[in-house]
């Protein structure tokens, strides 16, 4: 079962997996597009809010 999300901007992206940056210990998020191009950012801007025409949404929402 993989864990999908679409992110604000309307990209469906799948989670890959959560790893640890080596230099710092933060976690990261590893993600894949849909194009197959592999991503990743911070745990705690990946789940982050965002504001969008004034209004607060997820940056990636589960679907």
């Amino acid at each position: 079962m993989t864990t999908q999300f679409r992110h604000y901007k309307g990209g469906l992206y799948e989670l890959v997996c959560e790893a640890t940056l080596e230099s710092d210990l933060s976690t990261m998020i590893v993600y894949k597009a849909a194009n197959g191009s592999i991503w990743c950012r911070p745990r705690e801007v990946f789940f982050e809010l965002v504001e969008v025409d004034g209004k607060q949404v997820q940056r990636f929402t589960p679907i």
